[in-house]
This record gives C-alpha cells, sequence and structure tokens, in this order.
C-alpha cells in the first residue's frame, strides 16, 4: 500500500513493500520497527542504522522527535490523499497553497478577495459542476495572494483558482 506522507511541508511518497522493506520515493529500505514499553517510544532499525523516536500523536499530525528535532509528520493514504487534494484540503502549513478545480465546471461565486486573511476551511470559491455546487476551502491559514477567476467563468480540471499562502498579494 503507499502513502503521501508530509515532513514539515515536503512531501514524500511511502510504499509499504514487505514486512521489512518500505521504498520512499523509489528508493528501498530494509527496516524493522518496535514500539517500546514505555509510552510514545519508538525504535527504528533504517539500512541497519539504529534510530530512537518519541512520536505523540496530534489535531491533524504527528509530532515526532528524532536527534533533538521536531518533525511534524502527517500521513494518509494515496486514496485519501488524492481525495483531499481534489478538495482543496491537502497543503502544506507553510508556503503557498494553489486552490486548483477538481473538475469542469462554473464558477458561481468568489467570496474573497486577494489580500483576505482566511482560515483553514474558509470557502474561497464556489464551482458548478454536474449540476451540484463545490466548496472549495482553503487549504491552510493565510492570506489570499491571488484569485484568477470571477462568477461566471468557466474553468477546466486542476485549473488554479486562487491561491493562498504567507507574504504579500501580488
Amino acid at each position: 500500500m503507499k502513502y503521501i506522507t508530509t515532513v514539515n511541508s515536503h512531501e514524500y511518497e511511502i510504499e509499504i513493500d514487505r514486512d521489512d522493506r518500505i521504498i520512499v520515493n523509489g528508493q528501498p529500505y530494509q527496516v524493522d520497527f518496535q514500539q517500546l514499553a514505555e509510552g510514545g517510544i519508538l525504535s527504528l532499525l533504517l539500512n541497519n542504522h539504529s534510530i530512537e523516536a518519541i512520536v505523540e500523536e496530534r489535531e491533524e499530525a504527528w509530532e515526532v522527535l528524532i536527534f533533538g528535532e521536531l518533525y511534524t509528520v502527517n500521513v494518509q493514504d494515496e486514496r485519501a490523499y488524492r481525495l483531499a487534494k481534489a478538495r482543496g484540503t491537502a497543503a502544506p502549513i507553510t508556503g503557498e497553497a494553489a486552490i486548483t478545480s477538481p473538475m469542469p465546471g462554473l464558477i458561481i461565486a468568489v467570496p474573497v478577495h486577494e489580500g483576505q486573511e482566511v482560515k483553514k476551511g474558509d470557502k474561497v470559491v464556489i464551482l458548478e459542476s454536474m449540476k451540484m455546487e463545490n466548496e472549495l476551502r482553503a487549504p491552510r491559514d493565510g492570506l489570499v495572494l491571488r484569485v484568477n477567476v470571477q462568477p461566471g467563468v468557466s474553468v477546466e480540471k486542476d485549473q488554479v483558482l486562487a491561491v493562498v499562502g504567507d507574504g504579500v498579494v501580488e
């Protein structure tokens, strides 16, 4: 099974090949993974290198402490990732996040404007497709940096409708 794992806003494709082997972005690794009796401590042998990690589940991600470095990790199976991406809910916590059209359709409304502050989950664009209205939402907190559409415009699948991110409106 394949998983898309986001670590501090960097994405990795991980495939579980066998019980003792994973493939990360096409690179195979031998693994032995054990949860220790003490809460949240994991022992991992990765290509015969020992790694100890403290793992804690948070609201929408995992926090992993390895060698004094804290990582925020989000794991989704390939199907859930693709669905979230189509809905505009898969995005990094920092940097720019494009909201794209999951299918061809007609823009019904754009309830935001460039420079507006939005929270993750706020409506950014309403798209009508196949006689249904689809609310495309902000994938992260930030500023609306660009709005590339207006009501009444037809759009294609994967067309960038708006961009949310940090920084200054262009």
